[in-house]
């Protein structure tokens, strides 16, 4: 697979056209940032933690019946994935008050949901993300009532399966984010990552903090937590 001229630059990724018009390639920069781009730094080898952790993830999820992005692993920092044309929709599922939510609501982090809940976030870095919610996504022609039921489907699943499988690694999933793209016939994929840039994850005993909440609120140790994520995922050092 031959890598072509760049095609474009996000916060925490680069994407390169390549000599299949259906493919691209993903790589993953160790640059952070926070609160729509006001914060920014570096966290070593985040790339390599965020890019490898993915593909597994994504890997794990194809298993479970969740179409992804993901063709293939080509390097540390580098993966072949499917082109899609992402859905302008950020997609929280909350197992756990944290974070904005907690923030917005006036209540303390930490208190378990009955049942996760599920927020969209109109993807656009001009208006800060505005969430927003399936009625507006509608209005606004972001996506059609069928492409929000199977995103709101395949979210949930995801969550299911995410959730048991970082519990038997003393991890509990608090909330993350994800995006959703459509292939060039029109099928719904889980595009995007799923790391501890896009995941609260907090250890099960300590409650300690295994993700970019480290960068977000200076409590130092960031480069260990992501780490100690890719050791307990992977089973080896990052």
């Amino acid at each position: 697979m031959e890598k072509r001229q760049q095609l474009y630059e996000g916060k925490a990724k680069k994407v390169f056209l390549t000599d299949d018009e259906n493919m691209l390639i993903v790589s993953y920069k160790d640059d952070a940032t926070a609160f729509n781009g006001l914060k920014k730094g570096q966290i070593a080898g985040k790339g390599v933690v965020n890019n490898r952790m993915s593909n597994m993830m994504m890997q794990l999820l194809e298993k479970e019946g969740v179409p992804t992005h993901f063709i293939k692993e080509l390097s540390e920092r580098e993966t072949l994935v499917k082109k899609v044309k992402i859905v302008p929709l950020e997609v929280i599922i909350r197992n756990v008050s944290a974070g904005s939510f907690a923030k917005r609501y006036g209540v303390e982090e930490g208190i378990p949901f009955d049942e996760p809940t599920i927020e969209f976030s109109y993807k656009c870095d001009e208006l800060g993300d505005p969430l927003i919610n399936s009625y507006h996504a509608l209005a606004l022609k972001l996506a059609t009532k069928e492409e929000i039921e199977t995103i709101k489907k395949y979210a949930f699943k995801i969550n299911d399966v995410l959730k048991a499988y970082f519990l038997k690694l003393g991890v509990r999933l608090i909330d993350f984010k994800l995006e959703f793209g459509r292939l060039s016939d029109g099928t719904i994929v889980l595009a995007d990552e799923i790391s501890p840039d896009t995941c609260r994850f907090w250890d099960v005993k300590t409650g300690e903090k295994l993700d970019k909440d480290r960068f977000r609120r200076d409590l130092g140790g960031v480069e260990e937590a992501y780490s100690e994520m890719f050791k307990r995922t992977m089973g080896e050092k990052a």
